[in-house]
């Protein structure tokens, strides 16, 4: 068995900057978020800046020493809302540098940064610091796109060492505002200036303070200048998310690696709602998706829910308030549907549905079942699950009345406004579902692996209707699940292709492309054991294999790009439910090298796997290539290591049963050591290798199956 001195000693946590020294570093606390340049500037006409509730509060940020430039020399990572960008300006008269500059910026609803001047030089030094200062407000839509708004009021005032901006705010959004102040600066136009003398051999230093504003009412500084960092509640929260977060060894030094990030990512990527800041829910990801998204949010707790299982459940509280109560088609609100996203934006015109939430996700109302049941199997309170039963059959009354919108049992989107998403489901980009000629399909359209998630919601409504024994017959449940299941095998088995079309279109044809969404089928079980090995195959099959991972669409397909967004490029999360989907079938040999291929990928990011990465394929190219403009961190990329392991030791649990399971260690993972994995109150100990797998401290009332198989009841 696997013992603590076969695995790799743990790294020490580092921040969500992949190096010590990048062009671009982005820092992450809830919903705020600073990009910036390796030397710690922002500028304008780029996509930097600091962001606060999806509007840039900071546009310019630029620091200098007697006019000149930092000269940046490393970006030290600590927490993710945490870095120190280090710098050094031109020595004086031609000589060596002798005056070090360090920024200590810390972000969360605002930002504090720590000035610090360092002075190698042996006699005193004068020096004029100045910090240009400037802000646009404008929305995260337009930064991403690279257009901004001519038109936005922005006003500002000069203070004792302070600039004040703000504005009016318009017909279509709120007021904002932000100001800078450094104690002790003479303020300017846009400039806070410091006259200082460095002692030989000294420092000096003073922060730097960043306060936003929502209508006239100034948010609460994360990090106030009078107190020590360690008191401040991000540093808190953080702490207790550590605290309780499991610990893993594992032979894969990529994997390994990958693990401490997501421990620290997940934990960064948290917000909450300030009405119930006791339900944590994760932000689909940075620099572009702050904000509470259905689909993301359920898929990242549907694989964080063994290791983290009161995040599972403050997503699930948070998106039951926020589900559909009445039809609007605009939003594309309807009763029992679980939303899309929310966006908090000064600007809601510039939002989907032109309002701050939108509703057009198909997949995200059977997810939210699924979620429910997962995480009573894994030990949530009773009466915790029981209190969001309401919300399951809200959304399941949602699938059968509005989801199959023409009565034959498949559940299909087609937008209701142009200001809608013209693809809802998670390969949302406009040309993303596509036959394997090349042609756009036309819709409505029913997905493949949205009728899994509703087979495999019908199966979670029945378990829990036998748990919870809430008067529901369990069989009936069950009997719209295989129902389902025969018609999904029927209508979209491709006989000579031996998988899955990628969908079906509005004349219920099926859309004969060769994607990874039938990956996902695996997962949810809507797969029949006798087609189970064919389609697992054609996930590993070159064209759709890289060797670091699936494929969006195969290689042989006519739209097939190995740079786009969704048409060939490979996205570790929809990868990582691909090796779900084959553990849960038992092909262990073909899960080793899909588990080895993202583990790899894994390393080679330096232990984070990014929202998608290009899908060329390993022996051309023998490193990951980058997606321009890929998500980092992105929420369910960043839960997919967690997954991965639970997925190689076939590790599943329903202790309302009574049973936990698992079995031996995949080869190319080595031994795994899991340290406080919650199952319900007990904190458990699971250590697995090739030979077999071992649990210590489990509940009396559980009982260990080793032998890889799954619950009975699953």
């Amino acid at each position: 068995m696997a013992t603590t001195d076969q695995a790799p000693a743990p790294e020490p946590p580092t921040a969500l900057s992949t190096g010590p020294l990048e062009p671009v570093t982005t820092l992450v606390a809830g919903t705020t978020f600073c990009v910036c340049a390796g030397n710690g500037d922002l500028d304008t006409g780029t996509a930097e800046g600091l962001f606060v509730r999806d509007t840039r509060v900071l546009s310019t940020w630029r620091l200098t020493l007697d006019g000149h430039p930092v000269q940046a020399l490393t970006a030290l990572p600590a927490e993710p809302y945490e870095a120190t960008y280090v710098g050094r300006v031109a020595g004086r008269g031609g000589g060596e540098p002798t005056l070090v500059v360090e920024r200590r910026r810390l972000v969360g609803d605002g930002m504090r940064e720590d000035v610090t001047v360092r002075n190698y030089g042996t006699e005193d030094a004068g020096a004029q610091l100045s910090l240009e200062v400037d802000v646009d407000f404008a929305d995260l839509f337009e930064v991403k796109e690279g257009v901004t708004r001519a038109s936005v009021d922005v006003r500002h005032r000069v203070d004792d060492s302070a600039l004040t901006y703000w504005t009016t705010g318009g017909d279509t959004g709120s007021r904002r505002g932000v100001r800078v102040r450094w104690a002790g600066a003479l303020a300017g136009y846009h400039t806070l200036t410091q006259r200082v003398v460095i002692p030989a051999q000294g420092v000096w230093t003073v922060p730097v303070e960043v306060v936003a504003s929502v209508d006239e009412e100034e948010l609460e500084p994360p990090f106030p200048a009078d107190r020590p960092v360690e008191a401040a509640h991000p540093s808190q929260r953080m702490r207790v998310w550590r605290a309780s977060a499991p610990r893993f060894q594992v032979g894969h030094p990529g994997l390994h690696r990958a693990l401490g990030r997501t421990e620290l990512d997940l934990g960064a990527l948290r917000i909450a709602d300030p009405e119930h800041p006791e339900d944590d829910v994760v932000a689909a990801g940075a620099p572009w998706f702050m904000a509470l998204f259905g689909r993301d949010s359920l898929l990242t707790a549907w694989m964080a829910a063994p290791f983290a299982p009161r995040l599972a459940l403050g997503t699930l509280r948070t998106l039951a308030r926020f589900q559909g109560r009445a039809e609007d088609p605009l939003t594309e609100e309807q009763p029992g549907k679980i939303l899309h996203e929310v966006r908090l934006g000064a600007d809601l015109s510039l939002a989907l549905g032109g309002d701050s939430v939108y509703y057009g996700s198909i997949d995200a109302t059977p997810l939210f079942v699924m979620l429910l049941d997962r995480v009573l199997r894994w030990g949530a309170p009773r009466p915790e699950v029981a209190a969001l039963l309401p919300a399951v059959d809200r959304a399941l009354a949602w699938i059968e009345e509005y989801g199959d919108r023409d009565g034959d049992g498949f559940v299909e989107y087609r937008r209701r406004t142009d200001r809608g998403l013209i693809n809802q489901g998670w390969k949302d980009s406009h040309d993303s579902i596509r036959w394997a000629d090349g042609r756009l399909a036309t819709g409505p359209i029913a997905l493949a692996e949205v009728q899994g998630y509703v087979y495999a919601a019908y199966r979670a409504r029945a378990h829990l209707a036998r748990v919870l024994h809430t008067g529901d017959d369990p069989a009936r449940w069950l009997a719209r699940a295989d129902r389902l299941r025969v018609a999904f095998g029927d209508a979209f088995w491709l006989p000579d292709r031996r998988c899955f079309a990628l969908a079906l279109d509005g004349h219920k044809q099926p859309v004969d492309a060769v994607a990874s969404n039938q990956g996902h089928c695996l997962w949810t079980g809507i797969v029949t054991e006798d087609r189970a090995r064919d389609v697992a195959r054609t996930l590993l099959d070159p064209g759709s294999f890289t060797g670091f991972g699936v494929r969006t669409l195969d290689a042989r397909m006519r739209a097939y790009n190995p740079v786009s967004y969704h048409n060939g490029s490979v996205w570790p999360h929809d990868s990582t439910l691909a090796a779900a989907g084959l553990a849960r079938f038992g092909y262990r040999d073909l899960l080793d090298r899909l588990v080895g291929g993202l583990a790899d990928a894994a390393g080679l990011f330096n232990g984070r796997l990014p929202e998608l990465f290009c899908g060329f394929d390993r022996t051309d190219k023998p490193w990951p290539v980058p997606y321009p403009n890929s998500c980092s961190p992105q929420a369910w990329a960043t839960a997919a290591p967690y997954e991965l392991v639970r997925a190689s030791l076939s590790l599943d649990a329903c202790l309302p049963h009574g049973t936990v399971h698992a079995g031996p260690a995949l080869p190319v993972l080595g031994p795994v050591r899991i340290e406080g994995l919650p199952l319900g109150e007990a904190r458990v100990l699971v250590e697995a290798d090739a030979d077999g797998v071992r649990f210590e401290g489990l509940p009396s009332d559980v009982v260990a199956r080793t032998d890889g198989s799954r619950p009975s009841c699953a």
